[in-house]
């Protein structure tokens, strides 16, 4: 075999054990719909994709916030990956104490007006609770996610998680109220191309249980 047909037969092979960029498979999206059990719209509703085979992305830590605003955590429900850092600034005239007592992250920021200086990093994943002493209305949820492919839906019961690489995934959804465990929403989802995958959710929620806010004695309103 000549030099120019050895270089050939080799440039075959490698045209055909190695595909070219056009013929690899590109990232794809999840689009998810959640609703309750009488067909509305869940805002608030975490979803996440969890790798089972295929590449993914690392998970990036972030900074992070939940604002204190009207006597409120401002975000109700947040979702973050593990390792993130979220600050609680205080944007009230008075003061709030900040806590959980959640097995994935326990934490104090006793009293005080504005923005403590150190953040609070969650180290493990999992849901967070997180409360007031001052104030027992005051009631969020910070959820930890293990993978980069994770939101929250919004008012119309909706999130699309963007980027994912092809490969199989098992997707779950998690409410504060959710009647019953996160585990039996699990989906498998393919990923093979650009094209959004959808997926629908009915979730059966429990009664909203948060204690009332407090009327401020003389006066119209709530403290």
């Amino acid at each position: 075999m000549t030099t120019l047909m050895l270089a050939l037969a080799t440039a075959f092979v490698l045209l055909v054990t190695y595909p070219g960029p056009a013929m690899v498979a590109e990232a794809g999206d999840i689009t998810a719909f959640v609703t309750d059990q009488s067909n509305r719209p869940i805002e608030d509703a975490v979803v996440r994709a969890m790798a089972v085979s295929g590449a993914t992305l690392p998970v990036k830590p972030a900074r992070e916030t939940v604002d204190q605003i009207n006597k409120e955590f401002v975000p109700y429900v947040k979702a973050i990956v593990v390792e993130s850092s979220v600050t609680f600034p205080n944007k009230d005239n008075i003061r709030h104490h900040v806590y959980s007592f959640s097995p994935a992250k326990t934490f104090e920021l006793p009293l005080y007006i504005g923005t403590p200086t150190t953040p609070i990093v969650f180290d493990r994943p999992g849901v967070v609770t997180i409360g007031c002493n001052i104030h027992d209305w005051m009631i969020g949820y910070i959820y930890v996610a293990e993978t980069p492919y994770v939101g929250k839906t919004g008012r119309d019961g909706r999130i699309r998680l963007e980027n994912l690489p092809p490969g199989r995934y098992i997707a779950l959804v998690w409410h504060p109220r959710l009647q019953d465990a996160e585990e039996p929403t699990r989906r498998a989802v393919t990923i093979d191309g650009p094209a959004a995958v959808d997926l629908a959710w009915r979730l059966t929620l429990k009664p909203e249980l948060r204690p009332r806010r407090a009327p401020i004695p003389g006066q119209h309103g709530y403290r």
